[in-house]
């Protein structure tokens, strides 16, 4: 299987099911495509993002207060973003609902993607272990949809900011 096998192991009387990924997702690998629905309920596809520079940032659980200061560092940044030809697209393992509320709550003003069965999350490589939460990356995926960064150690406060100086760099190699 591409994105791995499942182990299943007891642990402390308890079953326990976790991914196992064959092989991890690296810089210049075609990003794993997805179709999800989006805070507003409508479906997105990555392979619509084509020709386009595309920022998938996964985070653990929309309200917490790590993931609404990074959403609303995103929200106060997002035309520098913008400004370099690029999208932001939160995903969490949230649901639609909670993804509309906080979405509402927050003003956001970029799209937040529902992934309530963890299959995004599992394909990027980002699930936390034993928990059903995100890790919290950051990808930037380029107009080719190959993935040309992983953020692993993502600063909530300033990632916005990184990513955007990220594409911009990444634009001028080009």
């Amino acid at each position: 299987m591409k994105y791995g096998a499942f182990i299943v192991s007891l642990l402390g009387g308890f079953l326990i099911t976790e991914n196992v990924h064959a092989a991890e997702l690296k810089a210049n690998d075609p990003a794993p495509l997805f179709v999800a629905k989006t805070h507003d309920g409508k479906d997105f596809d990555l392979k619509s993002r084509k020709g386009q520079w595309t920022v998938l940032y996964f985070y653990p659980k929309a309200g917490t207060p790590g993931c609404t200061k990074q959403a609303c560092a995103f929200r106060d940044n997002i035309e520098k973003i913008r400004a370099q030809g690029a999208d932001v697209f939160g995903v969490s393992a949230d649901t639609v609902q909670e993804q509309a509320e906080f979405h509402k709550t927050h003003h956001l003003n970029f799209t937040l993607l529902a992934d309530p069965e963890d299959k995004i999350i599992n394909m990027y490589g980002s699930k936390m272990p034993m928990m059903k939460m995100s890790k919290r990356w950051t990808f930037v995926i380029d107009p080719e949809l190959k993935i040309r960064t992983i953020n692993k150690d993502v600063d909530p406060v300033v990632d916005s900011e990184k990513i955007a100086e990220q594409i911009s760099q990444l634009k001028a190699k080009k």
